[in-house]
């Protein structure tokens, strides 16, 4: 049943019926404020471990990657999360730390990451979907001020919410990589995959 729930949400996704995941993806979007090569903007943003997270605090110990988001309890989020909390296992094998991030408030984001199932409403009177998942077991980010979105160049032309963009960081605190075309569904096997191209070292 879980399996079938998982491509029926994929096969969704694919249709585009998405909320909050913006237009179907074309050609990779140009991200022109923060670039790969640049020095990544600094930040101390609270997270829902209920500790505040200082960018810079990590340079010469960890890499970082930060996931941009639109909308907490939105379809794309919601399997974004599930994807990255079902695999963190595996992500921790990395020496890296890594975060989703949204423009969400850090109540909003604090009952996103410890909800559990998820009721995705079906958009034109469509019916409703339940989406099971782990407790996010990494930490969300909230920029309600979205200073920080601002800053990375990340927010849509709404000024609203950040695209989903995910921004990889290395050590020195340089960016290294951004990806413009996040698949929600295999978000944690695209993001282990690339940690592996940017040779992140692994822990142990």
């Amino acid at each position: 049943m879980r399996a079938l729930l998982t491509m029926g949400l994929v096969a969704t996704l694919a249709a585009g019926a998405v909320v909050a995941q913006g237009p179907p993806q074309g050609p990779a979007a140009v991200p022109t404020v923060v670039k790969v090569g640049d020095m990544a903007p600094d930040f101390s943003l609270q997270g829902t471990d209920g500790k505040m997270h200082k960018l810079s605090d990590y340079r010469g110990k960890q890499a970082v990657v930060i996931a941009w988001f639109p909308r907490a309890f939105t379809q794309g989020c919601t399997i974004e999360c599930k994807s990255l909390a079902d695999n963190g296992d595996k992500i921790k094998q990395y020496d890296v730390a890594y975060f989703m991030a949204s423009t969400d408030s850090i109540e909003e984001n604090t009952k996103f990451a410890k909800a559990t199932s998820v009721t995705l409403q079906g958009r034109g009177g469509g019916a409703a979907t339940v989406v099971e998942k782990k407790e996010a077991d990494f930490p969300l980010l909230s920029d309600p001020s979205k200073e920080v979105a601002t800053k990375y160049g990340v927010l849509m032309p709404n000024g609203v919410m950040a695209n989903r963009w995910t921004f990889y960081i290395d050590k020195s605190g340089k960016v290294v990589a951004i990806d413009t075309q996040v698949r929600p569904a295999t978000s944690a096997e695209d993001m282990i995959t690339k940690l592996a191209e940017l040779k992140v070292a692994k822990k142990g």
